[in-house]
Parts: C-alpha cells; sequence; structure tokens
C-alpha cells in the first residue's frame, strides 16, 4: 500500500542489497514485532510491513507565477563539461548490469540508515560517489500531484493534490504522465540539500535489466526511503496501483549531483541529459 509523502517548504526545506554494502554504518535492530524478508538480508520471516508514510502536508515549496512562460529545457552538472557526456555515435544504451557493477561497493553519505516503510528495519543507507548518491530499496507508488485517471482521492485513500516541487507554470506534478523520484525529508541523517541534490535533478532508475531515468519531484518522510511516481513505476515494468502496486525490493536509485533539468515536465531532456550523465557515471565520471 502506498501512502502519501511529505512536502516541505522551502525555507525548511542506495545498489546491492543494502545490508551488503561494506563500511556502511550499523543497522538499528529491527523491532521484534516487526519481521520483514529482502532477498540478500537475513532470513526475517513473515512479510514486509509497506506502511505508513503518510504525515501532514505543509504545502509545496514556491514557484514562478501563474501564467509566466516556461523557460527552455536546461541542464545543469558540476561535474565536468555537458558535451563530455555525449553518446558516441551507434553507441547502446547504458545497461543495468553497467550501473549496477558502479554501485557495487558503498561509501554512505547518510549518518544512519532508513526504513522502506513504517515498522520495517531500518537498514538501507545513502552511498556517493563524486558524481552521485545512489541507494537500493522498495518502490512504493506515489500518486501525488495533479489528480487523473488513475491518481486521485477515489483511487488512493492517502492521495494529496501537492508536491514538493511543481511545474513552470506553478502546477503540482503529474505522476501518471512524469516519471519521479522522491527524497527523503533533510534530516540528521541525511539532507539531500548537502549533495547537491533538488527538484529537478535526474536520477537512473534500475529493476531487473530495465534502466529508466526520471527527475527529483517530491520530498517524503525524514525517516523512510523508496519511492517512486505511477509512471515511474510504470517504466519499470512495477504494478503501478497506488494501493496495492509498487515492489518490495531490488530498486535501485542514482541520483545525479549538481544536475537540473528545466522546466522539470520536460522528459525528453531528463531522458536524453540522464543517458550522458548515466554513460559518464559507468564510464568512470
Amino acid at each position: 500500500m502506498r501512502v502519501q509523502s511529505l512536502t516541505l517548504v522551502a525555507a525548511s526545506a542506495a545498489l546491492l542489497a543494502p545490508t551488503t554494502f561494506p563500511a556502511a554504518p550499523p543497522a538499528p535492530l529491527p523491532e521484534p514485532s516487526v519481521r520483514a524478508l529482502l532477498p540478500g538480508a537475513p532470513d526475517r520471516t513473515g512479510p514486509p510491513v509497506r506502511a505508513d508514510r503518510s504525515g501532514v502536508r505543509i504545502g509545496p515549496l514556491p514557484h514562478a507565477p501563474a501564467g509566466q512562460p516556461a523557460p527552455p529545457a536546461r541542464l545543469r552538472t558540476d561535474f565536468g563539461p555537458e558535451a563530455g557526456a555525449r553518446p558516441r555515435r551507434g553507441e547502446s544504451p547504458v545497461r543495468a548490469a553497467d550501473l549496477l557493477a558502479r554501485v557495487r561497493d558503498c561509501a554512505p553519505v547518510s549518518r544512519g540508515r532508513y526504513r522502506s516503510d513504517a515498522g520495517a528495519p531500518a537498514d538501507i543507507p545513502v552511498c556517493g560517489t563524486r558524481e552521485a548518491v545512489y541507494w537500493k530499496a522498495d518502490l512504493d507508488v506515489d500518486c501525488d500531484g495533479r489528480p487523473g485517471d488513475r491518481c486521485n482521492s477515489a483511487t488512493d485513500p492517502h492521495f494529496s493534490p501537492a508536491t514538493a516541487y511543481t511545474e513552470s507554470d506553478g502546477r503540482p506534478l503529474d505522476a501518471e504522465r512524469l516519471p519521479y523520484v522522491v527524497v527523503p525529508g533533510p534530516s540528521d541523517t541525511w539532507d539531500h540539500r548537502e549533495d547537491d541534490v533538488r527538484g529537478g535533478s535526474l536520477a537512473a532508475l534500475v529493476h531487473g535489466d530495465r534502466v529508466r531515468y526520471a527527475v527529483v519531484g517530491d520530498v517524503g518522510p525524514s525517516g523512510l526511503i523508496g519511492e517512486a511516481s505511477y509512471a515511474a513505476a510504470r517504466s519499470l515494468g512495477i504494478p503501478a496501483d497506488p494501493e496495492g502496486g509498487g515492489v518490495a525490493s531490488d530498486v535501485t536509485y542514482i541520483v545525479f549531483k549538481g544536475s537540473e533539468v528545466e522546466p522539470i515536465e520536460d522528459m525528453a531532456a531528463a531522458e536524453k541529459t540522464g543517458e550522458r550523465l548515466a554513460r559518464r557515471f559507468v564510464d568512470g565520471g
């Protein structure tokens, strides 16, 4: 069951199985009453707990005035010239295996670990390199934002019409259309802003042999990780129903530091530049 993510105001405003990451800080013991079975983790008999992502929403982050023309799509990256990331002619797309090999090891950037859902063990570190931060977790379906046929208060009991970041015209994001990922709210565990991650930052999502590109589009509870939009789930072949969809493990999230697509809703720009940054990442930066 997917439940709504927590939105933050601007002013207040990873991958193999997490337990296999070397050098990660020791995970707190799970509560005795909660047991879950995760691939690559010790056997915890019983189904995973997939709640609760609810929280009090305090409004979307500020945006440009409505009616103002959208700026042209722009990629910002702080770790090298954009031209160096262009795929060579005839080069095949970045493979899932290549990305997973690049994030096999973990140098933690988080000071602790996250839970996949309320009540689940806190065993997911956020790891990082000079170019990216990454984690491996479940995928809960975020259906928040502009209501549509599949994402609305009738289909999702925890639906909220707001997202932390908005489109260029000031409207909330469209979870049915736009692949986006959710980052945890800033806390003592990790503050994504310290790693130059913001709304519109580019992310590569890996599940099985699929690689898909998305943007950072929402901010969730500060103690949970592993959530992406309806459109992102569908693009990965994951059931996208906001109540019963998602997947319990094995989704890798790689967010490229210093990257940003403007306007945030430009999916073509996200796909094109995401492939460039992923290619540079697997080639060693």
